[in-house]
């Protein structure tokens, strides 16, 4: 019987080690796109979900388009971040193990960069680079791409939201024009059609299902909650769950770790995943998620990319993403390869407009669900152990030497006594702690009052919360801050956390933030002395009684939904979505400066150099290749 992969033109070499990896049937994606690309002859674009096989999608043509007797780069695959680069390598490696002569090398950022030149020096023919860390050793003058026949854009739309589009300007450049350019993506927003028209000549488009469509694997469901209820909601949706083996998403580095810590704290296997662990770090947490010595993974949207481990069983949107095509990408860490999951909104009662939004562009509606009570997740808790214990495989060679002395132990006790008193040791950590444990749904009384704030705020242009204080900064979007950098330079320099921060009303050459009264006092007196790009920082008490009174420069963009929107229910407003912003300097220095530091050098907040451009070269920190904030 031929192999369905060989009928695609596939060699033996090549399907025999597809096959040992598990292998049977070619996915959708496969079946199409392979046969294209094996013709070599044609620019491609295709666009499917995460999950769906796209890196054999072109990683297996690609092994039956290169010479491997010669040792020169013929491909070069660029994809977002260190994870999914180091996937994408992995993934070839395998495919080529009974290819003679096959070199594979990933390059990316937090790895030694002297190890990668040393293979790149050795010969390779497949070069799959993370953007930044690619510059890095080009500028270095180490490497050749002039052979390159073929370059392969992964993750497409994601490289353009982290801000990688000049990077990719510069790396093509250093390629012939003659090459061909396979472009991949779950996503088309503009920009991705740019990079098409752009880079390619009349490509084949290939579309599996609706673009910006969901998996339809997946289930979509939401909770609605009070703001102060959003954690207990987390653990109840985790204990409801016992077998959940899940990534939680939250929108910033903080919200990460205080997730996590306080998962940990209660008793649950978590850990954080964000762009401030070292490469080791990360590394370690990912083996443990794999292996799944972890039950949850809570993590930022960038240092989720690339994920890719089987079985993961439900997505939880501890917070929504400010972009609805990050809720795609997040989705789709569940439902892989032909699987089943589940992706789970916890939201309040405004964000039900945006969950109306992702409706729209996945294409599926979410089902409105209702948090389980205590009783209920007792039961349900109580209900998996029995199975487990009836399930579980009896080792009757080691567990027979100690059967008299269990039955000793047992003998004044009947069989139903047994069973209450076994059943009993888990049941009653689950009963005490959700003995007295509230509602945590909201009533529909609670959501018509927060719908109706939601549509007064919006009449109004957001009138200021009284338990905020209104500020005015005299920064805006002239200084070319994002709201995401404008929060970060605020809470660095006033000392304040950014769960304390309200809406954010960025204008032209000024902006306006809310902070809690609790928390206004301290930023004031801590706010002192401070200097962007060498003027003098003025922040105080705004005489403003709403942000109605001055609509030039960029308003209120809570009306937009995703775009800024409600910041006051999770951290760091600004979120992912730029939020360390890359921008060009005005002025001299390096040319791009991130947060609100000025001088040389690529800078968060803390003003640590995280990546500096010397001469035409690059240096990146520990951190690895990162373009905002995670």
């Amino acid at each position: 019987m031929i192999n369905p992969f060989s009928k695609l033109g596939i060699s033996d070499d090549v399907v025999n080690a597809v096959k040992e990896l598990g292998f049977e049937n070619p996915t959708p994606i496969q079946e199409q796109s392979i046969p294209v690309l094996l013709e070599g002859s044609n620019d491609f674009v295709g666009l499917a979900q995460t999950g769906t096989g796209k890196t054999a999608a072109f990683g297996l043509p690609l092994l039956e388009l290169i010479d491997f007797k010669s040792n020169k780069p013929q491909a070069l695959i660029l994809c977002p971040t260190r994870e999914l680069c180091l996937q994408i390598a992995n993934d070839i490696k395998n495919f080529s193990k009974n290819t003679p002569n096959a070199h594979v090398v990933a390059v990316y950022g937090g790895a030694n960069i002297m190890q990668q030149l040393r293979e790149i020096r050795n010969g390779v023919q497949v070069v799959v680079a993370t953007p930044g860390r690619m510059l890095d050793i080009i500028g270095r003058k180490a490497i050749d791409f002039s052979n390159v026949k073929y370059v392969v854009l992964d993750e497409a739309d994601e490289m353009l939201n982290m801000g990688f589009q000049e990077d990719i300007n510069d790396i093509l450049s250093t390629t012939p024009t003659d090459k061909k350019t396979w472009l991949f993506s779950a996503t088309m927003p503009p920009e991705v059609r740019r990079i098409a028209k752009n880079y390619m000549e009349n490509p084949v488009e290939l579309t599996m299902g609706t673009k910006n469509t969901g998996n339809v694997n997946i289930e979509h469901e939401y909770y609605i909650v009070r703001a102060r209820d959003k954690y207990a909601a987390l653990k109840r949706i985790v204990d409801f769950n016992p077998e959940i083996f899940a990534v939680v998403f939250c929108k910033t580095k903080m919200d990460t770790q205080d997730v996590a810590e306080h998962l940990i704290k209660d008793g649950y296997n978590a850990d954080s995943l964000h762009g401030d662990l070292s490469q080791q770090q990360r590394d370690k947490v990912m083996q443990r998620f794999r292996d799944r010595n972890m039950q949850l993974l809570i993590a930022t949207d960038v240092a989720a990319r690339g994920i890719d481990v089987n079985n993961v069983t439900h997505v939880i949107n501890y917070s929504l993403p400010d972009e609805i095509e990050s809720y795609t990408h997040r989705s789709g860490r569940t439902g892989r390869a032909g699987k089943t999951g589940v992706s789970i909104c916890i939201i309040n009662s405004k964000e039900t407009g945006k969950i109306r939004q992702i409706e729209r562009i996945i294409g599926k509606q979410f089902t409105k669900a209702e948090l389980p009570t205590g009783f209920d997740v007792c039961e349900k808790q109580l209900f998996s152990l029995i199975h487990k214990v009836h399930n579980v495989e009896v080792n009757a060679e080691q567990i027979d030497q100690y059967i008299p002395r269990i039955m000793d132990e047992f003998a004044a006790l009947s069989k139903e006594d047994i069973i209450k008193k076994f059943a009993s040791l888990e049941f009653n950590r689950f009963l005490d702690y959700y003995s007295k444990a509230p509602d945590l749904n909201i009533s529909a009384d609670e959501r018509e009052r927060g719908e109706r704030g939601e549509r007064g705020e919006r009449g109004s242009r957001g009138a200021v919360n009284a338990d905020y204080t209104r500020l005015f900064i005299n920064v805006g979007s002239v200084d070319e801050f994002t709201r995401g950098d404008l929060l970060g330079f605020v809470c660095n320099n006033g000392k304040i956390s950014g769960k304390t921060v309200g809406k954010i009303d960025l204008k032209g050459v000024f902006s306006f933030i809310e902070v809690e009264n609790a928390s206004a006092e301290a930023l004031l007196a801590n706010f002192k002395d401070v200097q962007f790009n060498g003027r003098d920082v003025r922040i105080e008490v705004s005489g403003e009684a709403s942000s109605s009174s001055s609509r030039g420069g960029g308003g209120d963009r809570r009306r937009s939904g995703f775009g800024g929107g409600e910041r006051r229910s999770g951290g760091y407003g600004g979120g992912e979505r730029r939020s360390g912003g890359e921008r060009r300097s005005s002025g001299g220095g390096s040319g791009r400066r991130e947060g609100g530091n000025s001088g040389g050098g690529f800078r968060d907040f803390s003003g640590r150099s995280r990546e500096e451009r010397s001469g035409g070269g690059r240096r990146e920190g520990g951190s690895g290749d990162r373009r905002r904030r995670s």
